[in-house]
């Protein structure tokens, strides 16, 4: 059948069913859609609920499975028929689907590719970075060692951290004096970060 569709060019959704009306919660076989997924890269997966007992812990679920589209049944009681077991009255079904709405909040982002880190994530663990502190005078032309900084918080804006301190042959030479005990900025220091105006910018705004 998906091949029937592939080849005429038309979309379309898989979705994992349990063909029982109703099934159990353990009866769910949610790892199908994984299976799925893999089988059929190409496409939309979903699943079609027919579980009788937590609809809601299914939906979420299956969301963070990966599941992209979503079918269930919705029923309302009158008089000599009753609701079938599979089917969601309407103050269910607007909880059903509102539990689908906190997990795409929840899981954010596709898992495609990398996320964009919140700038609150990036405020909280920059103020647990080290800044690079002159450990005695340092004068211009000077190659740093390891004994001449030390590590401290707080990291100052426009302060080299620990996350781009190069010492050694290979490392940092001062370009300006800097007095012990006073913060190494990166216009005072020849290192690779100084030429690359993104980061040195980004160098700026963090910090205190």
């Amino acid at each position: 059948m998906v091949t029937f569709f592939e080849r005429r060019d038309i979309d379309l959704a898989i979705n994992h069913c349990v063909a029982a009306y109703p099934h159990a919660d353990q009866e769910s076989e949610l790892n199908q859609i994984d299976f799925l997924r893999n089988r059929y890269p190409g496409h939309v997966v979903g699943w079609s609920s027919h579980e009788c007992q937590d609809w809601t812990t299914s939906v979420n679920i299956a969301y963070a499975k990966g599941a992209r589209t979503f079918e269930r049944h919705i029923d309302i009681e009158t008089e000599g028929a009753p609701v079938a077991k599979y089917s969601s009255l309407p103050h269910q079904i607007d909880i059903w689907f509102k539990t689908f709405q906190k997990a795409r909040e929840m899981c954010g982002a596709p898992g495609t590719s990398r996320k964009a880190p919140l700038h609150k994530e990036t405020a909280y663990l920059d103020s647990y970075i080290r800044g690079v502190y002159a450990r005695r005078d340092l004068k211009a032309g000077q190659l740093l060692t390891e004994h001449d900084v030390y590590l401290a918080i707080p990291l100052q804006k426009g302060q080299v951290s620990t996350r781009e301190l190069m010492l050694g042959e290979f490392g940092h030479r001062m370009l300006a004096d800097c007095k012990q005990d006073e913060p190494l900025r990166i216009d005072v220091m020849d290192t690779p970060y100084a030429y690359n105006d993104q980061l040195k910018a980004l160098i700026y705004q963090r910090g205190l």
